[in-house]
Order: structure tokens, then C-alpha cells, then sequence
């Protein structure tokens, strides 16, 4: 599985529903679950971004889709990063040193 990183910000509509927001959480696990994806934790931030999920997904167009179908009930947007983790890593600089 691949791993992303969304950055996401409440929409006006998401900011007025805030009581709602670990509901919303809750059921974009569900769904992130439903497509092939599964949200591994989700984080409410104080700075730029008002919260902070990770998400692996078996590829891009699966998380696209999960992030596609988040963005549009209206409650965030979002700015997604594809994540690597430590052995991602080693293996892309064992390429990259040939």
C-alpha cells in the first residue's frame, strides 16, 4: 500500500458543521474503506491547515478517487502528498546511486 498525506481545510460550509467534524471523519473512513483505501489517522491542527489525514491506498488513482469523493461532499479541500516510508526510501536511493 502507498501512503498520502492530505492537508485539508473546512470550506464555509465545513467551519458552520464543525460540530459534526469527527462524524465526517468517521465516514470518510468508511468510504476511503468502500473504494480500497483505508484512512490510518486524521489529526485537527491549529496553523494553515485544520486538519491532517493519512491515507494508504494501493495506488493513485485509488486515493485520487477517495480524495475526489471527499472533496466533494463541500466540507474541505483538500492538498494531497504522497508519502515514502523508510524502506520506499533506501530502495529509491539504491536506484538513484546506479
Amino acid at each position: 500500500m502507498l501512503t498520502y498525506v492530505a492537508l485539508l481545510n473546512w470550506t464555509d460550509q465545513g467551519i458552520r458543521n464543525y460540530k459534526d467534524t469527527a462524524k465526517r471523519a468517521e465516514d470518510f473512513g468508511a468510504a476511503a474503506q468502500k473504494l480500497g483505501a483505508k484512512l490510518l489517522n486524521i489529526y485537527w491542527t491549529v496553523g494553515p491547515y485544520d486538519l491532517v489525514a493519512v491515507v494508504e491506498a494501493p495506488d493513485d488513482e485509488t486515493a485520487t478517487a477517495v480524495l475526489l469523493q471527499l472533496g466533494a461532499v463541500g466540507n474541505v479541500r483538500t492538498t494531497t502528498l504522497r508519502a515514502f516510508g523508510r524502506e520506499e526510501m533506501d530502495r529509491i536511493i539504491g536506484e538513484a546511486a546506479g
